[in-house]
């Protein structure tokens, strides 16, 4: 049989993956700090019938090789930590990461997750919450007779009581790490540290090369829908190639059959 059927199909199954990847990132165009991904594509072993250099006659060494490749796999995803346009919502609780680092929440199994996603809320405790109810890390409580917040660059989250008084109540962390596209997506806007991605480092935002808060804006994803429509067609057209190339191959096949006809 011939080759090309198993090495067109590495193309195909390649390119279904980058249309399933595509369709994610279209997917979360809107999603609060989402990153996109793209994909690292491998070429796989070859055939290697004549080996650069070989003597073919006494003192004559061929300049080229004869090897025959065997097609394509997908060796990675990787996100795309460019920064996404901000949104003015004008609400004191939302916050953009303008910069390097992560907020970090705290599951209900104290395990320790990381997001861009900085829509924040205050649960019936007066702590500041994600949407989904994880606390922040470290614990900020808002206390009831709070009329203003007011968060600065910095993370400094400053409050107003009923009397005029202002007070600090506590401050933002961000954590970095050194290799951002090793973080494995956990769903919900969250990111969890991986051996790939290395350890987080803490710091106080704006510090030592950390973003700095922007209150009253929300990061959007950093997807752009032009991009990735080029994209999908790219990938479109070249699954239908990968398929042309086995159909040819079907009709060198049907044509040697028709030989003995």
């Amino acid at each position: 049989m011939l080759r090309a059927f198993s090495t067109a199909a590495t193309g195909m199954t390649a390119q279904q993956t980058m249309v399933d990847t595509i369709a994610n990132n279209l997917a979360n165009i809107n999603t609060n700090g989402f990153k996109r991904t793209q994909i690292d594509f491998q070429d796989l072993l070859y055939d290697k019938v004549r080996q650069s250099g070989s003597e073919v006659a006494a003192g004559i060494k061929t300049p080229g090789g004869l090897e025959v490749g065997s097609g394509v796999r997908t060796a990675a995803t990787i996100k795309v930590y460019t920064p996404g346009e901000l949104e003015n919502t004008g609400r004191n609780l939302d916050l953009a990461v303008m910069g390097d680092g992560f907020l970090q929440v705290t599951l209900p199994n104290g395990q320790t997750r990381y997001t861009r996603d900085g829509l924040l809320q205050t649960n019936a405790n007066g702590q500041l919450v994600t949407p989904n109810g994880y606390t922040l890390e470290p614990a900020i409580t808002i206390p009831i007779d709070a009329t203003s917040v007011d968060i600065g660059k910095d993370g400094t989250v400053n409050i107003t009581d009923a009397s005029g008084n202002s007070s600090v109540v506590g401050s933002l962390q961000l954590a970095r790490f050194p290799n951002p596209s090793g973080l494995s997506n956990e769903g919900d806007n969250l990111l969890a540290a991986t051996e790939g991605s290395g350890t987080a480092t803490l710091g106080t935002p704006g510090d030592n090369g950390f973003g700095s808060i922007m209150s009253g804006f929300l990061e959007k994803s950093n997807v752009q829908m032009v991009t990735e429509l080029v994209n999908l067609i790219t990938a479109q057209r070249a699954y239908e190639v990968n398929s042309r190339a086995i159909r040819a191959g079907d009709d060198m096949l049907s044509t040697t059959n028709g030989l003995i006809k």
